[in-house]
């Protein structure tokens, strides 16, 4: 089994090699002025460099290749090649803009690309109805519609500051802590490297005023493509998951869970949009973390509020499987706790904020509660993090 002080170190050097370029990264985005203006659309009101992808990147690949356990992984290799092109692709529609279908089909053939040289895709349910093995006819468009609904759901929660890189910490984490239970070392050290490199982005993206950065569709793409991997990983024949399976704990289950607030939200969105006779990708102000804005929550307020129901639904989630619940079951409770956090709480909101219904003074006083970022140390900890 991996060491626990060789997880740490590999997380610790993820940390510090984002620390030490993400102000030279920032330094070049204000120079050739690759910022994201605000719009109508957007949240901020001033242009904010949009490279921070970039500083992410580095951080990962400095942790992944500083780790013993990556020498004898040649799967490794094709997702730095992957995460790589997203990124490529993704600062490119950062800086000079790419049409929704264009990049649609350019995750299609990264995806299509990554299931035929690591000859891995979703191919089992782990015995989810009763389904173990799945043909390659099948698990080929499963994997791409999963994948690619993945990245795309990771790339449209970054609304906010500190949501899309405080969720993919949270997922990360999660993520590593199956692939440790599993004794899966390369999975685990790729995971604890996206997490520890993550940390100082987000401390900037929440806290920096002169040093703030968006993680930008390059950060977005590149991390979401690292999810799918994840989730391939779990749910591919023969992985090291398989011992969570015999015990019990759902793994398909566990990977919609862990994924539940951006996949049930881009759902809800982008089903919305089709109703009304829009494009799916059509850009609105009607995601979840939109809604909290509304209410009043400041955003590091609405990504703690959505980060904590995620995680409450992995809680639930792990609470069942501990109780002994059928696989199906577990599904089922998180499918439906997905429902209720993105579909029902929206509707409820809207509801209340169209009519002013009583529900809005009561949700109104937690968003005040939430505005903490605003008071006593955490203000030090901005005048602290615009120093680094």
């Amino acid at each position: 089994m991996l060491e626990l002080h060789n997880i740490i170190i590999t997380f610790l050097i993820a940390l510090l090699g984002t620390l030490w370029i993400h102000p030279k990264i920032l330094k070049i985005a204000i120079l050739k002025n690759i910022v994201d203006n605000p719009d109508a659309r957007k949240l901020q009101r001033n242009p904010v460099p949009v490279l921070g992808g970039l500083a992410v990147f580095f951080g990962i690949i400095i942790g992944i290749c500083s780790s013993q356990a990556m020498f004898n992984a040649p799967e490794v290799f094709m997702l730095m090649a992957a995460m790589l092109i997203m990124l490529y692709i993704g600062t490119i529609d950062d800086v000079l803009g790419l049409t929704p279908t264009m990049r649609f089909i350019i995750e299609i053939l990264v995806v299509l690309w990554l299931i035929y040289v690591n000859e891995a895709s979703i191919n089992s349910l782990w015995g989810l109805f009763g389904i173990t093995g799945i043909p390659v006819w099948v698990a080929v468009p499963l994997t791409v519609f999963a994948a690619v609904g993945i990245i795309n759901a990771i790339n449209l929660i970054d609304g906010v500051n500190g949501l899309s890189s405080g969720f993919c910490f949270m997922a990360s984490t999660l993520f590593a802590i199956i692939f440790y239970i599993s004794n899966n070392a390369t999975m685990t050290i790729i995971a604890v490297t996206a997490a520890g490199a993550i940390i100082p982005f987000f401390l900037h993206n929440v806290f920096g005023n002169k040093t703030k950065m968006f993680i930008g569709d390059g950060g977005t793409l590149m991390i979401g493509i690292m999810m799918s991997i994840f989730v391939i990983n779990i749910l591919c024949k023969g992985s090291d998951s398989s011992s969570l399976a015999a015990r019990g704990y759902g793994l398909v289950p566990f990977t919609v869970a862990v994924l539940a607030i951006p996949v049930f939200d881009t759902l809800r969105v982008m089903s919305t949009r089709i109703m009304k006779g829009k494009s799916p990708f059509s850009p609105d102000k009607t995601h979840l973390h939109h809604m909290f804005i509304d209410l009043g929550f400041s955003h590091i307020g609405t990504t703690v509020s959505i980060l904590t129901l995620n995680f409450l639904v992995v809680v639930i989630w792990f609470v069942s499987c501990l109780l002994g619940a059928p696989v199906e079951l577990q599904l089922l409770i998180v499918i439906l706790l997905g429902i209720s956090v993105t579909f029902l709480f929206y509707m409820y909101a809207e509801k209340q904020l169209e009519k002013n219904g009583k529900g809005l003074e009561r949700l109104k006083k937690i968003s005040k509660k939430m505005n903490f970022e605003k008071k006593g140390i955490w203000k030090k900890v901005q005048e602290i993090i615009d120093k680094v």
